[in-house]
């Protein structure tokens, strides 16, 4: 296959033309006439994961955060590098930003619901005109500490428990990444617990001051769930070899 006709695959199956996002979404590297045999996916497209995709002679690397975001952007410092590298490999760059969020099978939020045992789950939390995230209910009440540790978050990449209400929860709402004022919808619709990458100082008196509580799992880790899903999507529909590279920010 192509990647030209994989990049349109997973374009379309992802909506990604329903999104106002300042990602430029969809193929940003790559030469008309590449085949796809080996893809490699990861969270970022910095200098360093490109390079392992390139070592690992990956022939397309897929990403949640790519090159460029909504204007123009000389090719400069560290941007020529990463351009650079993908040139060099011959090595095309497909990025998929909100998108890769809100799917509601292969999102990072609906995979998270999935990884904490939720049969179903419905959308949450605006952004430019589209729900991203997600709320449902877990299987049983489970500490803050518990649902935690099923999603993978751990100190050392930025975890963060905000613990002022419920010892034990049980309704949830998910949104990936740099979301934490997205809180305050959680707040106000009764749910025990909000979970997102990223924490902020302000957010800290909201929630506290509203007994909620609240788990940033950090940006990075919080965003590794729908690169993974679209990886085992990719080679068991299409027969593609691929490999993640695990490049975390510790943030």
């Amino acid at each position: 296959m192509k990647v030209k006709e994989l990049a349109d695959k997973l374009f379309f199956m992802l909506e990604a033309d329903k999104f106002d996002d300042i990602s430029l979404n969809g193929l940003q590297i790559a030469s008309s006439d590449k085949e796809a045999k080996r893809v490699a996916f990861a969270v970022d497209a910095k200098l360093d994961t490109i390079y392992e995709a390139a070592e690992k002679k990956a022939d397309m690397l897929v990403v949640h955060h790519g090159l460029f975001w909504g204007k123009p952007i000389a090719i400069v410092n560290e941007h020529y590098n990463r351009v650079k590298k993908a040139l060099d490999a011959d090595m095309a760059l497909f990025a998929m930003h909100l998108p890769l969020d809100a799917h509601p099978l292969f999102g990072n939020n609906a995979q998270m619901a999935l990884a904490l045992g939720m049969t179903s789950y419905d959308p949450f939390g605006e952004y430019h005109g589209n729900k991203i995230g997600y709320k449902g209910k877990l299987p049983f009440p489970m500490s803050c500490a518990e649902v935690a540790r099923l999603l993978g978050f751990d100190y050392e990449n930025g975890l963060k428990i905000l613990s002022f209400g419920k010892d034990m929860v049980e309704s949830v709402g998910i949104i990936s990444g740099g979301a934490a004022w997205d809180v305050v919808d959680a707040i106000k619709e009764g749910l025990d617990l909000y979970i997102t990458g990223e924490a902020c100082h302000e957010i800290f008196p909201i929630v506290k001051e509203n007994n909620m509580n609240m788990i940033a799992g950090g940006h990075y880790k919080s965003e590794v769930f729908g690169v993974k899903a679209l990886m085992r999507y990719v080679e068991k529909e299409y027969g593609i070899e691929t490999f993640f590279i695990d490049s975390p920010s510790g943030l």
